[in-house]
């Protein structure tokens, strides 16, 4: 009798563990997801940069639409393109014409947004040449 006391002790241990470490498991995974926005972002903001650097340079015009993908030469794999609203899709960038507002959808339905700045009144001048660049504003939870 006491070595099955003993092995519901072992089975509730080894149960408690394994939740603990899928919890883990889960935190990470939208760690990593937000790792992955940061750095496509990051990528967004580059070619921005390259776009007006080039301006400055050799002269001529800024491109005219709001949508920052229209800038840059490459866009993220899971790019929708322009929509009117909130697609069904997860995991996947589109530009919405209402907000005029970059987004991207999370696995767990929370959007980051992000907007195209052309003027120099930037509070983060961060990634910011000559009044253009991208800016996060805050998430929205569904």
């Amino acid at each position: 009798m006491r070595r099955y006391y003993e092995f519901a002790i072992v089975v509730v241990l080894i149960s408690v563990l394994a939740l603990l470490l899928l919890a883990a498991l889960g935190r990470t995974s939208n760690e990593m997801e937000e790792a992955g926005v940061q750095a496509e972002v990051a990528t967004i903001r580059m070619g921005l940069i390259e776009v007006v650097a080039h301006r400055e340079t050799f002269g001529g015009n800024l491109p005219k639409s709001d949508n920052p993908l229209d800038w840059v030469a490459t866009r993220p794999a899971n790019y929708l393109g322009e929509v009117d609203g909130m697609p069904d899709s997860k995991v996947v960038w589109y530009f919405d014409r209402r907000t005029k507002e970059l987004v991207y959808r999370f696995r767990d339905g929370h959007r980051a947004r992000f907007r195209l700045s052309r003027d120099g009144n930037v509070e983060s001048p961060r990634a910011v040449v000559s009044g253009v660049g991208l800016l996060r504003l805050e998430d929205q939870r569904e």
